[in-house]
């Protein structure tokens, strides 16, 4: 099990840290999934700048678990978007079938978090 936990650590740590440099360099791309009533810009770099910190601290061994908390606060604060976007005459995501797909990923990474977070 361990092995796995170290994995999905390096996996998600870059992935997160990826996700969150993007949200710097290419801030516009993110517009459309942010609701119209919150300033997009400032929302926008917030969370890029929190999925920086979270994968920058899933690959360090003393902020794991605090980022792993991170994490998975995180993807739960996502999850209501991505139930919005489904329900969207033209979802974010690019297609129905992909929005619906998903709402189901986003509970596979909550429950990614809880694990890297138990161990």
């Amino acid at each position: 099990m361990d092995i796995l936990i170290i994995t999905l650590r390096v996996l998600f740590g870059i992935f997160f840290a990826f996700a969150g440099i993007m949200h710097f360099i290419k801030p516009k791309t993110f517009n459309r999934f942010i609701p119209n009533f919150l300033p997009k810009l400032v929302v926008n770099y917030i969370a890029g700048f929190l999925e920086l910190i979270i994968g920058v601290g899933l690959l360090i061994n003393q902020t794991t678990t605090f980022a792993a908390l991170a994490m998975f606060i995180l993807m739960l604060v996502f999850l209501p978007i991505h139930i919005w976007d489904v329900f969207r005459e033209k979802p974010a995501i690019g297609s129905k079938k992909i929005a619906i797909i998903r709402v189901p990923l986003q509970f596979l990474l909550l429950y990614i978090a809880y694990l890297i977070y138990t161990h």
